[in-house]
């Protein structure tokens, strides 16, 4: 499964979005307050809408203070201005209900708008996102499954809860979603783009670790950072991602994007292989309404990245164990044969393929990217001049986008310039 540990946000992610929360009577809501701060410093406009109830846990005056706006509730709201059950809903790009007590979601499925926030619920016309926080056996009821159910047919999205310790020291599901989590969620939907939605993309990400014995390997200095920050901003746009990633990838990944994990070229290779096949079959999606089921198979291009730092040369004879010093001598010839090139030896067939190029040498950098394009038939290459090994792990990068008959330069935080890769990609690429 893909981590949820909070990891880097650009200022400028959701910059002019609306984003409403609305917020009921739960101990969870704690949550939503780092949530909010996470959607402020993302740029975004928030503001909170908070039950009556909810007052108990956490005052309205701190959420005023997160988000430099009033709070909604029973008593502030105004019908001259846009701070009332209607025109609040017309002003939101979101509407997220974080946390959503089992009480609100039977409410919210049976159409009762019997308080302020339900009646913004019942308003609302778009897409709204439902974090749920209860007991496990008020999750569990059978009456809240079937209104979350009913809720899913109804333009809701439902994130789905934790498995822990809950606040009355039970353990089962019924925790809200991380705040990292429901954001990501959150951007996705915010951020959909129609070019990318339901486009299936493989991205690889790290350096391969290869085996010389059973405590001792050869690897590069590569940290995954580019490659998680491109399959970040892919899902967010709308893709279907599978990430393959090496074992000594650390960074925090958005949940819904799915992950290999490997350690060699081999196993990275056979993944590679494999999920671009399953790339190419399209996506299955199924809408059911109530009764009528319906099947649609969406057809559109795939895009390979090979972020990846494959090793050039591993070792020829991989040992079991423990090699012993006193066995291998003063001096050790660690005997290495050229690996495969797995850039050259995949089926691009049907799918666009990206490749990546780190280079030291500036005067030839550009030059060895293009014969990189031409000799391994790529749709592109994004090249990457390094200063020394210091210039890996950073939270910045400078690429060039070199196409076949255009060359694009980005510079920035990784997940800045890889929107901007992606949106090139796009306008270059149109399908």
């Amino acid at each position: 499964m893909a981590q949820s540990l909070s990891h880097s946000v650009s200022q400028s992610l959701l910059k002019d979005k609306n984003i409403l929360i609305g917020v009921t009577a739960s101990i969870a809501i704690y949550k939503t307050c780092e949530l909010v701060r996470l959607f402020v410093k993302a740029g975004a406009n928030v503001r909170v809408v908070m039950s009556e109830d909810a007052k108990r846990f956490v005052t309205p005056l701190t959420f005023e203070a997160l988000t430099s706006q009033k709070v909604l509730d029973e008593k502030s709201e105004d019908w001259s201005s846009d701070y009332n059950h209607i025109a609040i809903g017309k002003w939101a790009d979101l509407f997220i209900i974080a946390p959503a007590t089992a009480n609100t979601i039977n409410k919210l499925s049976n159409g009762i708008a019997d308080n302020l926030l339900t009646q913004i619920a019942l308003a609302y016309p778009r897409i709204k996102l439902l974090a749920p926080s209860a007991n496990t056996n008020m999750i569990a009821n059978p009456l809240t499954q079937a209104s979350l159910k009913m809720l899913k047919l109804c333009n809701y999205e439902v994130i789905k809860t934790q498995t822990k310790e809950l606040a009355c020291k039970d353990v089962g599901d019924g925790a809200m979603a991380e705040p990292m989590s429901i954001f990501d969620v959150a951007v996705s939907k915010l951020l959909e783009d129609e070019y990318w939605k339901n486009r299936k993309v493989v991205v690889s990400s790290g350096g391969t670790i290869e085996k010389i014995d059973d405590v001792r390997y050869i690897s590069n200095f590569s940290s995954g950072k580019m490659g998680v920050a491109l399959a970040s901003s892919l899902y967010y746009k709308g893709a279907d991602v599978c990430l393959i990633k090496t074992a000594n990838v650390n960074e925090p990944i958005p949940n819904g994007i799915h992950v290999i994990t490997v350690q060699n070229t081999n196993e990275m290779f056979e993944y590679i292989k494999k999920s671009i096949s399953v790339a190419k079959k399209g996506i299955l999606t199924k809408n059911t309404i109530m009764d009528d089921s319906r099947q649609e198979l969406i057809q559109k291009k795939p895009y390979f990245f090979s972020v990846a730092a494959v090793s050039d040369y591993i070792p020829k004879y991989p040992q079991h164990g423990k090699m012993k010093k006193n066995e291998i001598g003063d001096n050790w010839n660690l005997e290495l044969k050229e690996n495969i090139d797995i850039l050259s030896s995949i089926n691009k067939d049907g799918i666009y393929t990206i490749g990546f190029k780190a280079e030291m040498d500036k005067d030839n950098a550009k030059q060895n990217a293009k014969n990189m394009l031409q000799n391994k038939n790529l749709d592109g290459v994004c090249l990457n001049i390094l200063q020394n090994s210091n210039s890996f792990g950073t939270q910045t990068n400078t690429i060039d986008l070199i196409l076949e008959d255009n060359q694009f330069s980005f510079s920035g935080d990784k997940l800045d310039i890889s929107f901007e890769i992606i949106d090139r990609l796009k306008n270059e690429f149109h399908d």
